[in-house]
């Protein structure tokens, strides 16, 4: 994540931020601008091109910082969301704002590497939605399909999520973590499977995605991993299918950049190294791996389990390589 200053007094901003805490001044995240801008007391912005925007009418229901193109409208983000709980599920509305949340950020960073998200209200067939679901009435699959990736809203309790994560043995489980694998299935449906000379990379590295899914989860769950599975994934559960391989290095990609983005905003990397390596496993090594070591390092000084409990062998570099190669050569300009 980027850094962020108030444009008014120069304090610096949580990408969360609806209110400078120094100065007062009410603030939204403009998406065309990548920035966090100031509103006025109607919650209007106006930008550099006369665009008139105001602040999202869900400030109040789920948090929402973004900028909305018409007045009691929603943004862009919001409008990905197809399914929310009901308003009278008190405990889904109360789960809801840490999933949206997530939800913008894994858009800001989207938008940061270029990737495009188009919405199922633009292109049906082929566009993003998000059903974003409680489990406290029934049951709920964390789940992609065909561009509807569902998350379940109880995954934001800790308690919840904390036990989900130790009876599966994950050394790592969180809200915004399922975000970025779910994306990385749709992502994998709409570049890779399209393109037929990039499906074949993609199967020579990560299988044949065509093995039958329900046997795979049957037998990873009856089985476990391979032996020897740490050499050529990076978890446990990349092994269980081809598809979950994709998508968990996709998360991991997405892992690596932001939190390198974050440290070189605020000084812990310089740009000069980052822009040293044309490779993306080269910039893992050379610089992701000494600085995730050290953040672990800092966690453990703090009491805390490792931040990146992962490692990455040389299989895993050059699939990281591989979804790194599918980042597109320009930004796609939002609006």
């Amino acid at each position: 994540m980027k850094a962020y200053r108030c444009r008014v007094c120069s304090a610096p901003l949580y990408f969360e931020n609806s209110v400078c805490v120094n100065c007062g001044s009410a603030l939204a995240y403009s998406r065309a601008e990548r920035e966090i801008v100031p509103v006025d007391q109607a919650g209007v912005y106006v930008d550099a091109d006369g665009w008139i925007w105001h602040v999202c009418r869900n400030l109040t229901l789920s948090g929402c910082t973004w900028l909305a193109p018409l007045q009691g409208g929603q943004c862009s983000s919001c409008d990905l969301t197809r399914t929310r709980p009901r308003d009278t599920d008190t405990a889904g509305l109360v789960a809801l704002p840490l999933a949206e949340r997530a939800k913008r950020h894994l858009l800001a960073e989207l938008d940061g590497l270029g990737f495009a998200t188009v919405g199922k209200s633009e292109d049906p067939k082929n566009g993003l939605a998000f059903d974003l679901l409680s489990s406290s009435s029934s049951q709920v699959m964390i789940a992609h399909n065909f561009g509807v990736i569902t998350i379940d809203l109880a995954e934001g309790n800790d308690a919840h999520r904390e036990r989900i994560r130790a009876r599966l043995d994950e050394p790592y489980r969180t809200m915004l973590g399922h975000f970025r694998h779910e994306v990385g299935h749709y992502y994998q449906w709409q570049l890779v499977e399209s393109d037929p000379a990039l499906l074949e990379r993609c199967r020579a590295l990560f299988g044949d995605e065509r093995a039958n899914y329900q046997a795979a989860v049957d037998r990873h769950y009856a089985e476990g991993p391979p032996a020897g599975w740490t050499a050529t994934h990076i978890s446990s559960y990349a092994t269980m299918h081809p598809y979950e391989d994709f998508a968990e290095t996709w998360a991991h990609y997405l892992h690596i950049c932001d939190t390198i983005e974050t440290a070189v905003s605020y000084g812990l990397v310089s740009a000069d190294e980052l822009n040293a390596h044309e490779r993306f496993r080269d910039l893992v090594t050379a610089v992701w791996m000494p600085l995730s070591t050290a953040l672990n390092l800092v966690n453990r000084s703090m009491g805390k389990d490792d931040l990146y409990p992962f490692a990455l062998p040389d299989a895993v570099l050059t699939k990281l390589d591989f979804v790194a190669s599918l980042r597109p050569a320009v930004s796609i300009p939002t609006r």
